[in-house]
């Protein structure tokens, strides 16, 4: 169904046929049919009360877990990293950050504010609403065990403010109330030393370089890890570094990343995804489950 839009109210950036390729960072994927950075969060409530009712909704905002099939997004995506940007203390300890900021701007302010345990944040390659829909995490540290409240909003614009404990909260996973999405994040943290937090964030982004193919186009790590277990250690096992399928690789540097060498097709990426976890399931006998969305339809 075709978006009606109202583009007098309106303050945000409308586009049709969107390279998506442009929008992930694996650098791939079809058109989105429609395609709306707002300007703010009541731009935003403003743009969804434009929509129909039965209107396909995507959020993105890194496009850091996130693969966009070769035929593209028949609906209506929404960016939050562009205009979703507030960042702010509301109070002596406690962060607001909005749905489009990046995690590691976040973990840098935190730092700057004398606010410590949550430069793990710069580990994530992505932004603040993406983080909070799947429990994103780094070197020991996940976004839902230092959160207070989120506030989300629905497709009809209204929004809401939650506690935590009106979500599962799970490895990598989030359920809550049907048809909300997260628009910003109110996070708690100790007082502490600002340069050793500062520090702290340098060594582990040093570390992150140094064991991650962090100049190669990719989504991060592309499967959970198993309990008791790690699935770059299992993918290693079956041989599979630098295995390929077309121009995405399996990264030579970490067995849980796919890179994109130039010119991959999201379909390719796709492929490799099934053939990396079929390997594992038959030689290893575990099934890993992707951390990445698969979203669009193929070409």
């Amino acid at each position: 169904m075709m978006v009606a839009h109202q583009t007098t109210q309106l303050r945000g950036t409308l586009s049709r046929n969107e390279s998506m390729a442009r929008h992930t960072s694996w650098r791939v994927g079809g058109p989105a049919r429609c395609f709306y950075t707002p300007a703010d969060l009541d731009d935003l409530a403003n743009f969804l009360a434009t929509l129909p009712a039965d209107e396909e909704l995507y959020w993105v905002g890194l496009g850091s877990n996130l693969l966009v099939r070769d035929g593209g997004i028949p609906g209506t995506v929404i960016a939050t990293f562009g205009g979703m940007s507030d960042l702010r203390l509301l109070d002596d300890s406690t962060v607001r950050a909005e749905a489009g900021v990046t995690c590691a701007k976040l973990a840098r302010f935190m730092a700057r504010q004398e606010l410590v345990g949550g430069e793990f944040f710069a580990g994530i390659p992505g932004s603040v609403g993406g983080a909070l829909a799947m429990n994103a995490g780094a070197w020991g540290g996940e976004t839902w065990q230092q959160l207070l409240a989120v506030e989300t909003i629905d497709r009809h614009g209204e929004r809401h403010l939650r506690r935590p404990d009106e979500y599962e909260i799970g490895y990598r996973h989030v359920r809550g109330p049907a048809d909300e999405w997260f628009v910003a994040a109110h996070l708690r943290f100790e007082k502490g030393d600002s340069a050793a937090a500062q520090a702290r964030i340098k060594e582990l982004l040093e570390r992150r370089g140094a064991t991650q193919p962090t100049n190669l186009p990719s989504c991060g790590s592309v499967f959970r890890n198993p309990p008791g277990d790690h699935a770059a250690r299992l993918i290693e096992a079956c041989g599979l570094k630098g295995y390929c399928i077309g121009q995405a690789c399996v990264s030579e540097k970490h067995a849980n990343f796919i890179i994109n060498t130039g010119g991959a097709r999201a379909a390719d990426i796709e492929a490799l995804i099934a053939h990396v976890r079929d390997s594992v399931e038959r030689e290893q006998g575990v099934r890993l489950i992707p951390e990445v969305r698969i979203v669009g339809v193929a070409e």
